[in-house]
C-alpha cells in the first residue's frame, strides 16, 4: 500500500500563491465540493484570511486517480512563508518526502525561496520546482528559468510552469507529483515511531496530535507514549485529515492523519516528539528538531486594569493553540500588572496582540520589544536578561553580549545605495553584494537583532519600493557596550518606558523618546519635564507647557493690587497642583517611544 501514498508540502517566500495552489489542488482533486468551497481552504484563522498570510501549518488527505489508472493517497501540508514562522515549516518538512518550491514569475527567486529550499535540501528531500502566476502580463518565465539555474542550482526543464489562479496546468503537476515524489519508506510491522508535525486545542476533545508515522501501526484503543515528554495516553480516535477529520481504524507507515487521546494541553505535546506503543516501544526516538526559542520579549498590559483577570485567562487559552508562546507574570508602576511575553519575531508578536484584541475583546498596551542578553557578571554568574528593568548594575557586569543575525536581502540592483545606508545606519558588519540574476542583487550581512526588531523590515519595504525580500537567521552572541535608557515623567521614573540600547546611541533614543512624548502627552495647568537618564544622569529634555487660565479676564478696571492678588493665588495653586499632580500616560504615547523620527 505503501507505494500508493505521495507526502508533499509546499514552500515558497512570502506572497507567491502556496495557499491559491493548495486550494487549486483540492478542487482539482475533488477533495471539496464546490458548494464547499472557499477561497484558502486552509488557512482557517481570520488573521491568515485578511493578511493573506498562512500561520499554522495545516494538513490534508487527497485521492488522485492519475493517467496510469491507479488511484494514489496525496498528503499535502501547506507551511507559511514569513521568517516568523519558520519553525512551522521545519516540522512540515520532516514529515514529508518532496518539496513543491513554488516560485512567482513575475518576482522570481526571493530571499525566504533560497531559506526554504536549503531547509528543504538538509531534509533530503526532492524538490518540484513551480513557477506560478504565469497568466500575469508581467511573468517574466525565461529569467526565472535562468535563476533557478544559477542561484538555486535546479534543473529549468524540471519546472512545471502552473497558473494557480485560473488553474492552469494544474493536472500535469499532480502527474509530476505521483512521478517524482518517490514513496514513502517504512515497515508496518516494525515498532510504532510517528513523529508529530502540528497540534492544536479543540475545547471538547482536548489536542488533537497531527503525526506521520515512519514505523509501524498505529490502532484506535491501543495505549501510546510520547518519548519526549514520557507520558503514556489511550487512543481515543484516530483518522485521516480531509477537509473535515475521517475517523479510521489504524494508520500504517507512510500516512499522515491525526490522533485523540484526551490530552489536556497543547504544551504537553512537542512539535517533533516521537509518539510509539507503550507496550512495544521503539529502542530510538526518531531525529527529532530543535525547539522554538523566542527572540523578541515584549510586555503586555491591559489598559484597564480591572481587565487582568481576563488577560489572564485569555493568554492561558491561546497558549492552548501556540506552543511558541511564553509568558510570566509582572508588575509595572505606571501599568499595573500584565505578563512578559517571549515571541518568535515581530510578526509572531502583532498576531499574538491581534489575536487577544479579536478574539477576546480585550484593550493592550505593549512596551518596546527587547531581545535577550547574556551578561557575564564580574563573579563570573552569567544572567539573560530580557526586561530591562532587571538589567544589573554596571558596576558588577563584566561582559554584555548581544544576539547577532545573518540577514539575506535579495531586491533589484537599483536600490543597492539606499539599502547600504540602511544597513549601514543598523550597524552591520561583514557585508557582501552579489548579482543573483541580470538586475537583482543579494546582499548578505551580520547585524544586531536589536536592530531588526523595531522597523527594519517596514524601513526596508520603503527604500526599496516594496520590492526587497529579507530573510535572517540566528548567528551568536557578540560584546556590546550597553546601557538602560530610563524615561522620567514629572521626575517620576515609567519604568514600561525603560530600554536597553548601544551607550553610543543612547543620546538619540533619549532625544527622540522625549519628543515624541512630548508630543503625545495631554498638557495639564503645570508643567510637566519629560527626561531621558542613564542612572542619575539626565542626558535629553522636553518641557510639556501648561495651559494659562486667564483669572484676571473678569477684572474690567479697578485697581492693579486686584489683579496681582489673583495672578499671586493662581501662582500658589500652580505650585501646589505640581506637587501632587499626576501625568496619566495615554497608549498612544507608548507606541510613540518606539517610532523613529525619519519616518
Amino acid at each position: 500500500m505503501n507505494d500508493r501514498i505521495r507526502n508533499f508540502c509546499i514552500i515558497a517566500h512570502i506572497d507567491h500563491g502556496k495557499s491559491t495552489l493548495a486550494d487549486r489542488l483540492l478542487q482539482a482533486t475533488h477533495t471539496v465540493s464546490e458548494r464547499e468551497f472557499h477561497d484558502q481552504m486552509l488557512d482557517t484563522m481570520d488573521i491568515e484570511r485578511e493578511r493573506g498570510i498562512t500561520i499554522k501549518s495545516t494538513a490534508v488527505t487527497m485521492r488522485y486517480a492519475a493517467s496510469d489508472g491507479r488511484e494514489y493517497e496525496l498528503n499535502l501540508i501547506d507551511t507559511p512563508g514569513h521568517v516568523d514562522f519558520s519553525y512551522e515549516v521545519s516540522r512540515a518538512l520532516a514529515s514529508c518526502e518532496a518539496a513543491l518550491l513554488v516560485i512567482d514569475a513575475a518576482q522570481g527567486v526571493e530571499a525566504q525561496t533560497l531559506a526554504n529550499l536549503y531547509k528543504a535540501m538538509e531534509q533530503n528531500l526532492a524538490i518540484i520546482p513551480v513557477i506560478n502566476k504565469i497568466d500575469l502580463p508581467s511573468a517574466n518565465i525565461d529569467e526565472v528559468r535562468d535563476e533557478l539555474d544559477h542561484e538555486l542550482g535546479l534543473d529549468p526543464d524540471d519546472a512545471i510552469l502552473v497558473s494557480a489562479k485560473t488553474g492552469q496546468n494544474v493536472d500535469l503537476l499532480l502527474e509530476a507529483i505521483v512521478k517524482r515524489v518517490p514513496a514513502p519508506a517504512g515497515d508496518p510491522g516494525s515498532p510504532l515511531r510517528a513523529r508529530v508535525f502540528d497540534s492544536f486545542f479543540d475545547p471538547y476533545r482536548g489536542v488533537v496530535v497531527y503525526i506521520r508515522v515512519v514505523d509501524g501501526t498505529i490502532r484506535q484503543g491501543s495505549t501510546v507514549r510520547l518519548l519526549a515528554a514520557g507520558s503514556d495516553y489511550r487512543v481515543e480516535e484516530i483518522g485521516r485529515l480531509r477537509i473535515r477529520r475521517e475517523p479510521c481504524q489504524a494508520l500504517e507507515a507512510g500516512e499522515v492523519g491525526y490522533l485523540i487521546a484526551g490530552i489536556k494541553s497543547v504544551s504537553d505535546v512537542r512539535s517533533g516528539d516521537t509518539v510509539t506503543d507503550a507496550a512495544r516501544p521503539s529502542a530510538e526516538p526518531l531525529a527529532g528538531y530543535k525547539e522554538a526559542k523566542p527572540v523578541v520579549f515584549s510586555s503586555i498590559f491591559p489598559i484597564s486594569t480591572e481587565d487582568y483577570g481576563d488577560l489572564a485567562s485569555s493568554i492561558e487559552k491561546l497558549k492552548l493553540n501556540d506552543a511558541s508562546l511564553v509568558f510570566e507574570k509582572v508588575s509595572s508602576a505606571g501599568l499595573g500588572f500584565g505578563f512578559r511575553c517571549g515571541f518568535l519575531g515581530l510578526l509572531h508578536l502583532e498576531v499574538v496582540q491581534e489575536r487577544l484584541e479579536r478574539e477576546f475583546g480585550l484593550s493592550l498596551v505593549l512596551t518596546a520589544p527587547t531581545v535577550l542578553y547574556r551578561v557575564t557578571m564580574t563573579s563570573g554568574e552569567v544572567l539573560w536578561v530580557d526586561n530591562p528593568l532587571h538589567y544589573p548594575d554596571a558596576s558588577g557586569i563584566e561582559t554584555a553580549e548581544e544576539p547577532f543575525i545573518r540577514a539575506s536581502i535579495i531586491m533589484p540592483d537599483r536600490y543597492i545605495g539606499p539599502v547600504t545606508q540602511l544597513l549601514k545606519d543598523r550597524k552591520s558588519e561583514n557585508y557582501k553584494c552579489m548579482f543573483v540574476g541580470r538586475q537583482r542583487v543579494e546582499i548578505t550581512a551580520e547585524l544586531p537583532l536589536s536592530e531588526v526588531v523595531y522597523d527594519f523590515y517596514d524601513r526596508l519595504k520603503s527604500v526599496t519600493q516594496g520590492y526587497g525580500s529579507f530573510d535572517y537567521e540566528p548567528s551568536d552572541y557578540r560584546p556590546v557596550d550597553l546601557v538602560r535608557l530610563d524615561i522620567l515623567v514629572n521626575h517620576e521614573k515609567v519604568d514600561a518606558l525603560s530600554m536597553l540600547v548601544h551607550r553610543d546611541r543612547a543620546r538619540e533614543w533619549a532625544v527622540r523618546a522625549c519628543e515624541n512624548l512630548a508630543k503625545e502627552i495631554p498638557r495639564q495647568q503645570f508643567k510637566i519635564p519629560v527626561q531621558g537618564a542613564i542612572g542619575g544622569t539626565i542626558i535629553a529634555r522636553e518641557t510639556i507647557q501648561p495651559f494659562r487660565k486667564d483669572v484676571t479676564a473678569k477684572c474690567y478696571g479697578g485697581d492693579i493690587t486686584r489683579k496681582r492678588k489673583l495672578l499671586e493665588k493662581q501662582k500658589e495653586g500652580k505650585r501646589k497642583m505640581k506637587m501632587v499632580g499626576s501625568v496619566a500616560i495615554p497608549q498612544k504615547a507608548f507606541l510613540a517611544v518606539l517610532r523613529r523620527n525619519d519616518e
